[in-house]
Parts: C-alpha cells; structure tokens; sequence
C-alpha cells in the first residue's frame, strides 16, 4: 500500500533566509527573503496565516500573495526557489491600488493589476540568470517605483501593533485602537478589512496564532495548556480548535514539526 507524503510546514522544509530591504523600500517592505526547497523534497507544503501580504518571484512569475484565514498550499517544485518582498502591515494597498478583501485567499499574476509595468518586471528578471542577482534586480526595480507610490496608511500599521500587542485580548485591543485612532468601531472594521483583508476579530486570531507559533518554536517541550495561557488561549481546548482551523493540523502535531 502507497504511504501519502504528508504536508509539512513552509518553515520546516528547505533552507529559507531574510534580510532587510534596500534603504528606499525600508518604509513600505518588512523584508526581502529567500526560500529554496530541497530536490527530494516530496509531499505537500502549509503556508500558515501570518496577517501579510507578500510579493513573489518564482517559476518565472511575479505574483502578489494575499493575506491568508487558513493555511495555503502553494505549488512548490522540488529544488525550486522563491524570493519575496513582505509588505509592511497594511502597506500593500497603495501598491497594488485594491482592497485586501479582492485577494484574500489569493495568488494574483502583477500583470493582472500592474499591466505592462509588471510584463517589463518579469522580462527583466528573466533575463538575469543568477538568483542573488534577481534579488538585486527586483529591489531596484521597486525602489525605482517607490517614489511614485504614498507612504503606507498610518493607521495600518497602528492597528496591526495593537492588536498584535493585545492578541489574547481583543476587547482591550479594540478599545485602544478606538481612542487612540479617533475611529468609530465600524469605520475601524472597514479599515481593517481594506488594509488586511479581514475584520480585528480575525486579525486577531492569526495574531495570537502567530504569538503561539513563536512560542513553541522557542520552547517545544512546554505544554499545551501551557502555551494557551501564555499566548492568550481561553484554555488548551480554545488553542486546539484555533490551530487545527488555522492551519490543517492539530496542536501536537503542529509543534511537533516545529521542534524538528
């Protein structure tokens, strides 16, 4: 009987590096990265929900990656590489000139929102060869849009910090955000929605999750019920739903890849 290749974590297979961008896209991108995939690599790959939007290069394509409720399972060649420019929370909207509720979910070619603008992009990386080079290439093509594209919303970024800070609490988070922006709590879930291509309450849920993550990378051998109270969990039940909905696995397995 065949043994189906199970699905493993974008952050547990390959060899994957950042490093920050050029000074002229320090404002609107977090980071630019490198994630190369082994040649016996087999099974399927879990991209979990982080809260970001990223731009890609890989297989000859420049795709906007949108913001994530569930897991995605990219379509990863074995021995194949990807490079990715990650947005600054809620940066993405004045470079890809939508609403993050039109790409929820979704990989959109750049030359179905860019045009001929993003057909010159992938020539022009096509035509270097190395991918270090590429990297390169890609950052000065970008820093040469920069100056044309408004500085990323403010309140982007406040919304994601609070509601990061304050995942396991989001009444609190709420309130902080609706006395420190001056916005109605509805105007506050169409911002978030715009900028992130969900409502508070969700963002925080992938931000507790992500808040889980870090802890079990750090400290896999602590307990479940541990890291539920620690990372703002009602309880080791409440953290077991949230992960298994968010990202295809239940708890243990979850940190059981991630302790290697």
């Amino acid at each position: 009987m065949e043994t189906r290749a199970k699905t493993v974590l974008a952050g547990c297979v390959g060899r994957y590096s950042e490093a920050a961008p050029v000074p002229a896209l320090r404002e609107h991108f977090l980071c630019v990265w490198k994630h190369s995939i082994p040649d016996d690599h087999a099974g399927g790959i879990a991209v979990v929900p982080d809260g970001c939007v990223d731009l890609l290069w890989h297989d000859g394509r420049l795709v906007a990656v949108g913001p994530d409720i569930t897991a995605a399972n990219p379509d990863l060649r074995p021995g194949s590489t990807v490079l990715g420019m990650r947005f600054r929370p809620g940066a993405a909207a004045r470079w890809l000139g939508l609403p993050m509720t039109e790409i929820v979910g979704s990989e959109i070619d750049m030359r179905d929102i860019w045009g001929a603008r993003a057909s010159d992009v992938v020539g022009r990386l096509q035509d270097v060869s190395g991918f270090d080079e590429q990297a390169g290439l890609l950052q000065n093509l970008l820093a040469g849009m920069a100056s044309s594209v408004e500085a990323p919303f403010r309140d982007g970024a406040a919304i994601f910090s609070i509601l990061q800070d304050n995942a396991g609490y989001q009444g609190e988070g709420m309130s902080r955000l609706v006395s420190r922006l001056g916005l109605s709590e509805r105007t506050l879930r169409r911002r978030s929605r715009d900028l992130f291509g969900y409502g508070p309450k969700t963002l925080v849920r992938i931000l507790r999750f992500q808040r889980f993550q870090a802890l079990a990378r750090r400290s896999p051998n602590a307990g479940l019920a541990d890291m539920a109270y620690a990372t703002g969990y009602a309880d080791q039940a409440h953290l077991s739903r949230e992960v298994q909905t968010l990202s295809g696995m239940t708890a243990r397995a979850f940190v059981r890849q991630l302790a290697g």
